[in-house]
């Protein structure tokens, strides 16, 4: 595979210093050898959702840097970048041009118009009810011409985020340029964010429709294999779909992992997590914590109604009350599918749960992920919430340079980079995945390559995580609390 079997760090642009160039040095003076991958949230200019709204995919917003910038952070660490491939930004040339000339604009077949739908350019609400959104509203937006003509266009997410008709010729003609700018641009790994919405069938939910979704993701996979590049499908959804993209060959995320770990470390029992870990996909990447909400509707299945009701009633306990205090129309952040909540706070600020958390992340199948709040053991931002009234920016405070240098001391996060180094640099890891016996208030984990063999043992009464390796210089194995 092209991308290294390392921790991936998640972050914006932004979020880790001011910009890139800062962002760039913060990786190397104090990760180096903690993280061997960075997916790098959306650069591009943007006009809303922070960066998921792009303008265009040529260029980097000018307030985070260039596209030297990028790529000189390629040169020490794998990246990953993000292609909304359901929508882009209203505010871009495309759209722009469609509201000024309608049908006359070249670009006007890249888009879903009621008028190109239906006859009469109106659609049933008994059509639009069964579409799956994650927002309690109709899919479409009304575009008001100078003319004072009106038009519906579908419009799944923001209001800002125009749905692409992805049939169109002229879509797949820009969609192939900018994969194939990204791919030649250092990118290890393009997420197809939203990939889920990009079929579109009237009287259907619209979303991973088969076999339209396999047809999608073949013909964007095209673009960008010439390049080594992987591809990672996005899907926010009930676990069985990572499993049938992982049938496919295609990597995938394990993001029913977060509420899995919050269950197994609250109620102190290991038989759901492992019940998973044996039917998980292995080249998947794995999540505690992402610049959204933890995913419930993943884990449907998985826990049962009572199990998920009981977690997430410890979630609010725990993690100060945030999904009903910032969840609501208020706080711009319907989502009833995600919790926001750092995952810190999620653990009660517990230094050792938060690390048993992350050592059954880290031997689990997989590539992990660690998101930059997460690196940083960062709390909630109540004040940032409070501010913005989105529910999602509780995790996503922006470091400064003196900031990151405070966190990165706290004895929390210098145990997690000891931890994130080992993963990194054992070559267990590149072998075989075991579970082994251990009574069900306790986890065994293990990871064999001969003569590499490494086992996390975790107490999930006591929290604490001790792994055993064997040293093959010394000939012995050597056990450590992490």
């Amino acid at each position: 595979m092209s991308i290294q079997n390392k921790v991936n760090l998640i972050t914006y642009p932004d979020s880790l210093g001011s910009n890139l160039l800062e962002l760039h040095y913060v990786l190397r003076r104090y990760l180096e050898h903690a993280v061997g991958g960075v997916h790098l949230l959306p650069f591009y200019p943007s006009s809303a959702d922070r960066g998921f709204s792009p303008l265009t995919y040529d260029e980097v917003d000018p307030a985070f840097g260039t596209w030297g910038d990028i790529e000189m952070i390629g040169r020490d660490f794998d990246l990953t970048f993000d292609f909304m491939v359901n929508h882009i930004s209203r505010q871009s040339s495309y759209f722009q041009d469609y509201i000024e000339k309608g049908q006359d604009s070249k670009y006007a077949d890249m888009f879903l118009s009621f008028n190109k739908l239906s006859p009469d350019g109106e659609i049933d609400e008994e059509i639009l009810a069964k579409v799956y959104t994650r927002k309690p509203r109709p899919p479409f937006t009304m575009v008001e011409r100078a003319d004072g003509s009106r038009e519906k266009i579908w419009c799944t997410f923001d209001y800002e985020q125009i749905d692409l008709d992805l049939q169109s010729p002229i879509t797949k003609e820009v969609i192939r340029n900018y994969l194939i700018r990204l791919a030649r641009t250092n990118a290890k790994m393009i997420r197809m964010d939203a990939i889920a919405y990009t079929t579109h069938e009237l009287g259907t939910n619209c979303f991973f429709l088969e076999p339209q979704i396999w047809e999608v993701l073949d013909w964007l996979k095209e673009y960008i294999a010439p390049f080594d590049t992987i591809m990672l499908p996005e899907v926010h959804e009930h676990y069985s779909y990572h499993l049938k993209i992982a049938a496919k060959g295609y990597w995938t995320y394990d993001f029913a992992l977060p509420m899995l770990v919050l269950h197994t470390l609250y109620h102190h029992t290991s038989e759901r997590l492992k019940n998973w870990f044996r039917i998980c996909p292995r080249h998947q990447l794995t999540t505690l914590d992402t610049h959204d909400g933890m995913g419930v509707v993943d884990v449907k299945d998985l826990l049962t109604p009572e199990e998920i009701d009981r977690t997430m009633n410890g979630l609010d306990e725990k993690g100060s009350n945030t999904r009903k205090l910032y969840s609501g129309e208020e706080y711009q952040n319907l989502d009833v599918y995600q919790v926001n909540c750092t995952y810190y706070s999620a653990l009660e600020c517990n230094d050792d749960s938060y690390i048993a958390a992350r050592t059954i992340q880290f031997f689990a199948p997989g590539i992990p992920q660690v998101y930059y709040v997460g690196l940083l053991a960062g709390e909630n931002d109540i004040e940032l919430v409070e501010r913005t009234k989105n529910g999602r920016d509780i995790n996503r405070h922006n470091y400064t340079l003196d900031e990151i240098e405070d966190a990165i001391q706290k004895p929390v996060v210098q145990r997690l980079l000891k931890l994130m180094e080992f993963r990194n640099s054992y070559p267990a890891f590149d072998g075989q995945f075991v579970i082994k016996e251990a009574p069900d208030d306790h986890l065994q984990l293990a990871w064999t390559q001969a003569p590499y063999h490494a086992t996390a043992h975790i107490d999930l009464n006591t929290y604490v995580s001790e792994i055993t390796y064997y040293d093959h210089i010394r000939r012995k194995n050597i056990s450590f609390i992490v």
